[in-house]
This record gives C-alpha cells, sequence and structure tokens, in this order.
C-alpha cells in the first residue's frame, strides 16, 4: 500500500530564515528547509513550506543562485497548500483521531522541485552554499514583486548510503475487557508494519507485515549480515528473539528464535523479558536485560500513550556460539537496574544506562493519568561503561557528562568510530519521553551538550549511518504522529538542522525505532516469521471461543501448543491463559487451574489471571494460597478495582474484617459505581458494630444495581436490626422477585421473613 506523509512544520521550525524583504515589500518567511541546512547527496527533493506576509501574493518566482560560475535557475510556483498525506482507513478508532494542523501550518504554502531542479540545486551547494530566493507576486500583475524572501542550503559531500529500518505503527489506545488502557488492541498488531527506506526513493518497501504477535525492537551487526528482532510484545514471551542472517527474503523459523527465558539464573516463577536486546557487531553475542520490573502505564491520549521503563534488572550476555546465557560481571547488582546496552565498534565495550532499583509501584503514590506526569515512579538513569572481555565482564565506570547531572540519561548510540555518544536527557524515564532531547558527549566522558538538531517535542530513538555522518532519529514536533529526520554531524560533533524523510508512512501512523542496516536496499526485500504462525491457530482459537464453540476452540489451542519445533513455543502464557478461561467456563475447574497455573509460570504479570488462579485455588479449599495470588493481582492492576474487590472478598471469607473494609473501599476508589464493592462494604460494617454505616453502603449497593438479590437481602438484616419491620420485609420481597432460580440466598431469605413476622406478632 503506498502512503504519504502529511508535511506539516511547526512554528517553531521557522526560526533559521531571513526573510530579507527589500524597502516595499513585505517579507517571505521559509519555514522549512531552516536556514543553512545540509541535506546529504543521496537525498530526494524536499518540499519547501512558506508563509508570505502580503496576502495578495498568489504566484511565487523561486530563482536558485548556485554557488560557482554555474547559471541562476528560475522556477514559476502557485504555491499550493501543504499537502496533507494520505489516511490509513484501518487506523481510525474512536481512540485517536486525523491531525488538524494549527492554523500557522494550515496558511502555509509549499512546491516541491522537479528531479532536475534538486539535481542541479545540490551539484551548486556543495563547495558553497546555494542562497534559494522567493519573490511574491499576483497573478494579475506579475512584474509588480510584493514580497521577497531567501534561504541558503547546502549538500553535503558525504552520503548517508545505507537504507534506514524502521517500525511503522497506527496510535491506536485500547481497552481491555476490564477497562484496562493498552497501546493497541491485539486484533490491530497485524497493522504493525517494517520497512526498509532509500532516501532517493519516494516511499518505502514493507518488507514484513500481517505478523499475528508484536515484534519489537531490532538491531544488526556491522555488516549489515545479521538480523536480531524480538518477535513477540509485552503480551506475549517477550523473551522470544530471533537471530538470522539477511537474505533478500529474510526468514525467521523456530531454529532461529532463542528465549531469553532460558537464562539460568532467573527467579522462579519470573517471566524475563530480554529487554533492549542487542547484538554485537561481530554477531557472536547478544547482550539484554533480563530479571526486570518494568514501570508501565497506558494512556488514552494517542499522542503518548505508554510510558515504560525498567526499575530493576541486569545485564546478561547470550553467546551464539555455545548457546548459554550468562549474567555480565560488573553489571549484574540487583541493587542497580541495568539497560539500555550498546556496543562500541570494536565490540569490546558496553555502553548503558544504569539506576538505582525500586520497586516499579509505590503504595500509596498517585498513578500517572499523562506521559510525564509528576507522579510517574521516580526514575533517573546515569550512562555508565563496562569493558566485555568476551562476557567475564570487569568494573561499570560513568560516563563524565552523562551521569550525576540531576536527568535522566539514557538510550546510548556510539558512532561507528567510536569517538562519540549521543544520548537522551529527559527528566524522567527513558523511552517516549514529551521532554527528551538528543545530547552528545566524547565516549570516555567529558563535556556534554545538546545536540544542534533538536527539535520541540521529544527526539529519540537515534541511530548512526554506518559511516558515521548521519544521525536518524524520531519527534514529534510536527504532529502527533512521530516523523524521522536527518542531522548531520561534523568531526567536532555538531549538528545541522533537521532534515524530515518525507513520505515514511501515511499521515494518520507512526514512525519509531529508525536503525540503519548496513545493506543494498534490493538485497533485503521482505521478512516472513513462520516461527509465530501458532499464533494464528491461538487468535483462530479465541474466534471460536468467541462464537461458543468451545471445543473446536480447545483443539486450535492445542494444535498452537504442538509441533516439530515447541520449545519456545511452550513459552506463550496466552494459550494457556485461554485454554484455562473456556475450561472455567466449561465447569472443567481442575484442568482449568492447571492451564491457569501454566500460564503464570511463563507469565506471571497477568492480573486478571493471577485473579481467577485465586478463584479457583479458594474454590478448592486452598483459601492462603489463594490469598497470595490476589496479593499479586492488586501488585500488578493497583489502579483497577476488580483485583482488590476479589481480594476484598477472599478477605471476608477469611474473617479479616478490617482488611476486608479497606479493601472494598480501594475498590470503590477506584471504582464509585461498583455496586459489589458498595455491597461487600456494608455487609463487613454492619457485622462490625457500624449498622448506619453498612446501611449507608447498601442503599447505594441497591441504587446501582437493582437487579442484585443480595444486597437486598443484607440490607432487610440490616433494617431489621434497626428495627426497620417493613423496609426490611419489602427488601425480601424484592430480592425474590429479581434473584435466579437456585440462589443461594433462597432459604436465609424465608428465616428471616418468619423472625421478622414473629418479632411484629410477638409485640
Amino acid at each position: 500500500m503506498r502512503f504519504r506523509g502529511a508535511l506539516w512544520i511547526i512554528a517553531a521550525l521557522a526560526m533559521s530564515t531571513s526573510p530579507l524583504a527589500l524597502a516595499g515589500t513585505a517579507a517571505v518567511t521559509i519555514d522549512y528547509p531552516a536556514e543553512g541546512t545540509l541535506f546529504p547527496p543521496d537525498i530526494e527533493a524536499p518540499t519547501f513550506l512558506w508563509h508570505d506576509a502580503d496576502p495578495r501574493a498568489d504566484r511565487w518566482r523561486v530563482t536558485i543562485d548556485p554557488a560557482g560560475e554555474a547559471e541562476p535557475i528560475e522556477v514559476e510556483v502557485p504555491g499550493d497548500p501543504p499537502p496533507r498525506g494520505e489516511i490509513d482507513p484501518r487506523c481510525i478508532s474512536v481512540t485517536n483521531r486525523l491531525y488538524e494542523p494549527t492554523p500557522y501550518q494550515a496558511s502555509a504554502r509549499s512546491w516541491k522541485p522537479s528531479p532536475e531542479i534538486w539535481d542541479a540545486l545540490k551539484r551548486g551547494s556543495v563547495a558553497a552554499p546555494a542562497r534559494v530566493a522567493f519573490v511574491g507576486y499576483a497573478a494579475a500583475d506579475p512584474a509588480v514583486p510584493l514580497s521577497r524572501g531567501t534561504v541558503t542550503l547546502r549538500t553535503s559531500k558525504d552520503p548517508v548510503g545505507a537504507p534506514i529500518f524502521y517500525r511503522d505503527v497506527p496510535l491506536m489506545p485500547s481497552a481491555t475487557r476490564e477497562g484496562v488502557v493498552k497501546p493497541l488492541d491485539q486484533k490491530a498488531q497485524p497493522l504493525i508494519a517494517w520497512r526498509l527506506r532509500d532516501i532517493a526513493r519516494s516511499e518505502s518497501r514493507v518488507l514484513l507485515q500481517d505478523m499475528p504477535s508484536c515484534a519489537n525492537c531490532h538491531s544488526f551487526t556491522a555488516d549489515g549480515g545479521t538480523l536480531a528482532m524480538d518477535i513477540d510484545g509485552p503480551q506475549g514471551d517477550k523473551g522470544a528473539y530471533g537471530i538470522v542472517p539477511i537474505r533478500p527474503e529474510t526468514v525467521i523459523r523456530d531454529r532461529d528464535v532463542m528465549t531469553w527465558n532460558a537464562f539460568p539464573d532467573k527467579p522462579r516463577g519470573l517471566n524475563t523479558l530480554g529487554f533492549m536486546s542487542r547484538i554485537s557487531p561481530d554477531g557472536r553475542w547478544v547482550v539484554s536485560t533480563v530479571n526486570e520490573a518494568l514501570y508501565v502505564r497506558n494512556f488514552w491520549d494517542h499522542r503518548f500513550s505508554q510510558v515504560f521503563y525498567p526499575t530493576r534488572g541486569i545485564l546478561a550476555a547470550y553467546d551464539r556460539s555455545s548457546g548459554e546465557i550468562r549474567a555480565l560481571p560488573g553489571a549484574d547488582d540487583p541493587a542497580f537496574v541495568h539497560c539500555n546496552p550498546v556496543w562500541t565498534p570494536d565490540g569490546k565495550t558496553l555502553i548503558f544506562a544504569r539506576g538505582a532499583a525500586r520497586d516499579p509501584y509505590e503504595r500509596g503514590r498517585p498513578l500517572a493519568t499523562y506521559a510525564g506526569d509528576p507522579n510517574e515512579t521516580p526514575m533517573r538513569y546515569d550512562l555508565y561503561r563496562i569493558p566485555f572481555n568476551d562476557g567475564r565482564g570487569g568494573r561499570a565506570e560513568p560516563v563524565a557528562g552523562a551521569a550525576d547531572n540531576g536527568m535522566s540519561n539514557a538510550f546510548p548510540k556510539v558512532s561507528p568510530d567510536g569517538k562519540w555518544i549521543v544520548f537522551t536527557q529527559s527528566a524522567n524515564g527513558l523511552l517516549m519521553r514529551p521532554d527528551s532531547k538528543l545530547w552528545i558527549v566524547p565516549v570516555a566522558g567529558g563535556a556534554a551538550r545538546p545536540l544542534e538538531s533538536n527539535l520541540p517535542l521529544m527526539n529519540s530513538w537515534h541511530s548512526f549511518s554506518p559511516n558515521g555522518r548521519w544521525l536518524v532519529f524520531s519527534s514529534k514536533s510536527n504532529t502527533p504522529y512521530t516523523q524521522m529526520f536527518l542531522t548531520h554531524l561534523d568531526e567536532q560533533g555538531h549538528a545541522t538542522p533537521a532534515v524530515l524523510i518525507e513520505n515514511s508512512t501515511a499521515a494518520n501512523r507512526a514512525v519509531n525505532i529508525p536503525e540503519f542496516v548496513d545493506v543494498a536496499y534490493d538485497e533485503f526485500r521482505s521478512i516472513s516469521v513462520p516461527a509465530v504462525d501458532h499464533y494464528i491457530q491461538f487468535q483462530r482459537g479465541n474466534d471460536l471461543a468467541r462464537e461458543g464453540r468451545y471445543d473446536e476452540a480447545i483443539a486450535e489451542f492445542r494444535r498452537a501448543l504442538e509441533g516439530e519445533h515447541t520449545e519456545w513455543r511452550t513459552t506463550d502464557w496466552r494459550i494457556h491463559d485461554s485454554l484455562s478461561k473456556i475450561l472455567l467456563r466449561l465447569g472443567q475447574h481442575e484442568r482449568a487451574l492447571e492451564h491457569a497455573r501454566q500460564s503464570l509460570e511463563i507469565y506471571p504479570y497477568n492480573a486478571e489471571m493471577q485473579t481467577n488462579v485465586g478463584y479457583l485455588l479458594i474454590e478448592a479449599g486452598r483459601p492462603g494460597e489463594a490469598l497470595e495470588h490476589l496479593d499479586h493481582a492488586v501488585r500488578l492492576r493497583p489502579d483497577d478495582a476488580l483485583p482488590w474487590y476479589n481480594r476484598a472478598a477472599l478477605r471476608a471469607q477469611l474473617g479479616d474484617r478490617a482488611g476486608a473494609i479497606q479493601d472494598y473501599s480501594e475498590a470503590i476508589e477506584r471504582n464509585p459505581r461498583h455496586a459489589e464493592a458498595y455491597g461487600g462494604r456494608g455487609i463487613q460494617l454492619a457485622e462490625a458494630g457500624d449498622p448506619a454505616g453498612g446501611l449507608e453502603d447498601l442503599d447505594r449497593a441497591v441504587e446501582l444495581n437493582p437487579s442484585n438479590p443480595t444486597s437486598r437481602y443484607y440490607r432487610a438484616r440490616v433494617r431489621a436490626g434497626l428495627g426497620d419491620a417493613a423496609g426490611a420485609l419489602d427488601d425480601l420481597r424484592e430480592a425474590l422477585a429479581v434473584a435466579p432460580p437456585g440462589w443461594s440466598h433462597e432459604a436465609d431469605v424465608a428465616s428471616l421473613r418468619e423472625k421478622i413476622l414473629a418479632a411484629r406478632e410477638g409485640s
């Protein structure tokens, strides 16, 4: 599918042009390209954007005055509005919206030079800057200039020289069945695409799409011969990791997949994620964060829909020659979190981010409601270096200039000549930070400074070109739909104004994780991943389950767990999760508990499954074990009412009245319309000697859910105790009217009614 992205350039990018209006004429302000922009010699023509201060101007004469003795080039342009970009209709949802340009953006004029004019401009701006002048006039009177403005541009002698591999994603926050926000619904995951962009071409090539799972971070060997990539996202086994030689038709099979869950020093029950793994320049090693704990918050705001960063974790190295995974000495202290490892070009040293370890969530701390919220768990990182020594590690030392500066320093990338580190700096965390800026520091440490190419909103996901002269990075400065940009770095590490890589995706999709790969564009045409074919069976099973065809669904799930190469596949907790839910629905509780336990052994972060296991253990008469699982569910989803409610119900059953009341209150705080939580707290308050408080809660429970007979029955008990016989009898009558067949309190209603009537007769 062919897309052309929008080209909005915000007013803040108009800071570099000098309109140079002559006496009697208004100013033409060139918004893009910025004054002094340096273009690669191998990039296609940019789209010029400008504003004219004279409203009468409706045509423009553009004169290109190249350096040297070349003749000026003159062209008349109509100054069309900026192209809005094509829209991918599959990526429109109720949780995002098409970007409407600001009034300033919408009022711009645009022109894209022809290939012939662009080539001439580039040839005439290598030795010295070329001057591009805009003169505005009215079509009815072309002889009278109304406005003038100029911009000078240069063309580098350094080509980019390699294509960019990147992920192309929709921004469609969604909710789970329990109403918890997640960045992308599982059904929308096949909309993610992986593309390859040659900047000399007008559009990119799709290498991979329609993945049934969420592949993620990727890296390449220095020679561009090997791709290493997460092949599942945070909702599955993130430990699954594919390593494969790049071919024109690259194929990731089962034999190409390892899992970080094979790490022998992984704590029992922990599903390690393999956070931001990185393959070594020579391809022998992969280093990653393991044993991690993550702070994760998802939001409805599609502009910055997710925050996540590790608060615990150590570095481990996978040796492809032996298949072993070992902790890296010097970066394995659990008192610190170690993450974002990258290699120096010689493969001898690692640069990584380190911070004091902590729990991802603090009890009593308000939950963040947007990216950059001060209520986020505080986490600041410093950059460190450590010798690799073939996996033996050594002493980790801070990188001066990128440590102990009161900011969070992360996401390091080392230049191919081993001279510079470019990293992100923000107030907190490390990924997708609205305030992140790119900074540069010598690899040996020293004075750090921000890159001159930084844009106003989010600068990250950067990567060096193989020749080390260009940096690609992502920013949301123009629209909420992330775009990627280029900047040139000279010998002193100074950067040039940002160059937009146009038409990288649709106007309502985002670019992330751009990474240069040193391979010819036509030698990398596609990626297929038969290693995740079992996800298709998994999804088919879910579809059958939704239709009520449970036996067929179970058969599909079992097929997903079978096959010739299944060692890593069985680490997919979602298959066991779905099986357990169907078996629970069918009343096969013992088998449901077996699969629920397998799901949690693989992935203990599933709060819903922790709750289900708790429920099944209660039924099995093991309340102590059940409470452990419900405690875990509360820790995982402290912002969700359901885990608090479930734990409250168990505490009430165990006789922990104070604990039950507290948990019911926590559930109500998170969902003030949770009728059952009001009912549960009302019962406990009444039995604790506070009938007035209990009655108030039970009144609210009945108001919120009049069809719940249990709340009416318990309200009748409280009313009877307070002497309100008539009210109690009304509640008992209504309870029986709305009760389903076989309701457990039918006999209790009859008994209470007899007691009330007997008391009335006796009085």
